[in-house]
């Protein structure tokens, strides 16, 4: 077999193993003038607060090899804003769309003359190698990212395998040399331990051992160039000067990073890489693309509706992101090395992507994402406890709820149970209560974030008081939601106690619903409502609500629609309270608010996750021509195919999953519950090429930027009386046609 068929098919493996069970067998490759990873721009979100990184990645790679721009402040999570005018270098792992910042590793900068070398204020050494970006050098695509350095003309190409970046740096002057700085990190975090090993005439390793968000991360890298160096250390040891020889023009470095160790380090390079020609790997990682991307098709929309839609499958297609090497080795949650047959994953933003990513993939990719799953129970049973936003093999204890349990409910009420059901469901019970028997804390902080005292007060008094616990009605909304997935679960598996007892929990909402303001409010200890009330207060992280205001949070009863338009005594008050949301004035109050609170519509925010349900739930009560005109507004007015085109934080794929469930012209309301309801689609005609071979096609009749109304939904020629669909109906396949117009229905259901 020749070497670029099998590198190629080694690749496409790499991907592949994370869905094997699968057993997809992809088509012929498209060609060049039909590749959809053209249609990818990834610097959307690379603007504004979208906080995604313009580098090279595979689909769910465990490299992202990109450029840093800025260290610090909010808009440097990525490392990386488009509006910065210099390049500090290019590192491997960044986070895509976060909120926290973390990663920035193993740092790579072709330079023509040495530095200076100085500690800042902090004790780091400042980037006097930062250098400017050529205007309008930078370009990228799927796997690949290029850029002039304009102060030396350096030419900078980047590309990735799985585990594995790939350099190609072209120079021009008589002398030519490399940085690796180990010191460079994200939000200066706390430097544990660098060192730098030159191990042969082209070679050197390294590892980079931090403290920060992930309390305790190391990543190891080998690195081998396509000719021989001499080395220099500086900054203690933790920056590399590396010269080659005059008049070098082309220089190509390959570099295998791991979690485990520096043996795992060169597996992996060695195993993912296997020779010099920097286009097959460039090749091999835009057809790994190219792959996922057409597991769904789109006609029909504009040239930049389409440039929006696979942008947002690209960005949905990053986390999480490998973290076992290619021998199957991983970091634990327990800190010990350990050997697993599925593929382990990192980077689980649950509270995020738990309402979309997790449910576009069991239509697009279940397979994959039932080996996210397992990957998340494995953790729990190293750690003892369900992760709520891992990373890098620690426990964060980020933001609030239980979301494993909505991932792992969602897959299971769909029939997709390709993991160990018994222990994910120990572990969903484990969860929902103040237990914190055998866990493994890295320390009393995070113990309190994964155990935190509103669980023991929800557990004891049966709510949480406001003026015991901080943000005290969203977590108690979460956590209904969340007892109801378990109780969804229990079913099931014919657990009827346990049913019955979570559904209860579920139930818990109703508390702190004020039927004279209309809105969910903080619960005083001895009765009584938190005074003064404002419903568009907000103190970010400090206040009753998490990242929001009342208006935001009172419509988080996903599980239960019906019991939330009864406390507000009926559809019509039901209905006029929700579209005052959308129509009140967008003023945030309070001197502190979360800058969250983005992408307002009255105060509707889509820039944040709690308010992605919020336009669909029309559907509930008989008018659904509002959920149309609402989708199809958000989708038009909160993206658009620039670097400010997300009205909110990427969050690891969940705004770019909200955009495609809905540009289909569906969405998960409450995942868990295996229904979708429907909105106003954007195209004439999405098809899911499942992988069980049944393609589900969603046609859409006379559609146009005028016609947003639906008439009439026709699921394989039989008509649907209401606007919801089951998964069950889309795994079967066929076709689900939409009759559009420019007027609303003349009669919508009650």
């Amino acid at each position: 077999m020749g070497i670029l068929v099998s590198l190629g098919l080694s690749l496409i493996i790499l991907y592949a193993c994370n869905r094997s069970r699968a057993e997809r067998i992809y088509g012929e490759p498209t060609t060049e003038q039909q590749s959809l990873t053209q249609l990818v721009n990834p610097f959307i979100g690379t603007g504004g607060h979208g906080h995604t990184f313009p580098g090279a990645s595979m689909p769910n790679g465990m490299v992202q090899l990109s450029p840093d721009t800025r260290l610090m402040g909010w808009d440097a999570c990525s490392g990386y804003h488009i509006t910065d005018e210099s390049i500090l270098g290019f590192s491997h792992t960044h986070l895509s769309g976060t909120g926290i910042g973390d990663y920035g590793d193993i740092l790579f900068m072709p330079i023509t003359t040495t530095p200076e070398f100085t500690p800042n204020e902090n004790g780091n050494y400042s980037h006097a190698y930062a250098n400017k970006k050529r205007k309008g050098s930078e370009k990228a695509e799927p796997g690949y990212y290029s850029v002039v350095l304009d102060d030396n003309n350096i030419g900078v190409e980047l590309t990735t395998t799985t585990r594995a970046g790939f350099h190609r740096y072209s120079f021009e002057g008589s002398h030519a040399g490399l940085l690796i700085d180990l010191n460079h990190t994200l939000q200066g975090h706390r430097q544990v331990e660098n060192i730098l090993e030159v191990v042969g005439p082209n070679e050197i390793r390294g590892v980079k051992r931090t403290s920060g968000w992930a309390r305790k991360h190391e990543v190891y890298f080998h690195a081998v160039f396509s000719m021989p160096f001499q080395s220099q250390l500086h900054a203690d040891g933790s920056i590399a000067e590396l010269t080659f020889e005059d008049n070098t023009h082309e220089l190509l470095v390959k570099v295998g990073i791991s979690h485990v160790d520096w043996k795992g380090a060169k597996r992996n390079l060695d195993e993912e890489i296997l020779d010099w020609s920097f286009d097959k790997v460039r090749r091999a990682a835009k057809d790994s693309w190219e792959q996922y991307l057409s597991t769904v098709t789109v006609e029909g929309g504009s040239m930049d509706d389409r440039t929006i839609f696979y942008t947002a499958m690209y960005h949905a297609g990053l986390a999480p992101n490998t973290f076992s090497d290619v021998d199957g080795r991983y970091m634990g949650m327990d800190r010990q090395i350990h050997q697993s047959d599925r593929p382990i994953f990192t980077v689980y933003s649950l509270w995020d992507t738990y309402r979309a990513l997790h449910p576009f993939n069991t239509l697009v990719r279940p397979a994959i994402n039932q080996d996210m799953i397992q990957s998340l129970i494995t953790k729990y049973e190293e750690g003892g406890a369900l992760p709520k936003w891992e990373l890098a093999g620690n426990y964060t204890g980020t933001m609030i709820g239980y979301h494993g349990v909505a991932v792992i409910a969602d897959a299971f009420t769909k029939g997709q149970k390709d993991f160990d059901i018994e222990t994910a469901y120990e572990a969903m019970i484990k969860s929902a209560h103040y237990d914190t028997a055998g866990i493994h804390f890295p320390d009393a902080h995070i113990r309190e974030k994964l155990m935190p005292k509103a669980k023991a007060l929800n557990n004891e008094l049966g709510f949480i008081p406001a003026d015991l616990e901080n943000e005290s009605v969203s977590k108690a909304l979460e956590y209904a939601y969340n007892d109801w997935c378990i109780a969804q679960m229990a079913k099931g598996l014919g657990k009827t106690a346990d049913y019955e007892y979570f559904m209860t929990r579920s139930k818990r909402y109703v508390q702190y619903f004020d039927k004279e303001t209309g809105f969910m409010r903080g619960k005083l200890a001895e009765g009584g409502w938190r005074e003064p009330f404002d419903p568009k207060y907000s103190r970010h992280r400090k206040d009753d609500y998490v990242e929001g205001n009342a208006w935001q949070w009172s419509w988080f009863v996903p599980h239960d629609i019906k019991g939330l338009v009864s406390l507000h005594g009926g559809r019509e008050a039901f209905v006029a309270k929700l579209d005052q949301l959308f129509t009140e004035s967008s003023e945030i109050t309070g001197d502190h608010s979360s800058a969250d609170i983005s992408g307002l519509i009255g105060q509707y925010a889509h820039g944040n996750e709690p308010s992605h349900h919020i336009a669909y739930m029309y559907n509930y009560v008989g008018a659904p021509h509002r959920a149309q005109e609402l989708t199809r507004q958000i989708l038009t007015s909160q993206y658009s195919n620039n670097p400010n085109g997300l009205s909110g934080n990427e969050d690891c794929g969940q705004m770019s999953a909200w955009y495609l469930l809905s540009a289909m012209g569906i969405y998960q309301v409450a995942p868990g519950s295996p229904y979708y309801t429907f909105g106003s689609p954007l195209f004439d005609k999405v098809t899911i090429h499942q992988e069980n071979g049944k393609d589900f096609t969603i046609e859409a009749l006379n559609n146009s930027p005028e016609n947003i109304y639906l008439q009439r939904y026709v699921y394989n020629e039989k008509e649907l009386e209401v606007p919801f669909i089951s998964h069950k109906q889309i795994e079967e396949g066929g076709v689900l046609q939409f009759e559009m117009a420019s007027s609303p229905k003349s009669e919508d259901p009650q």
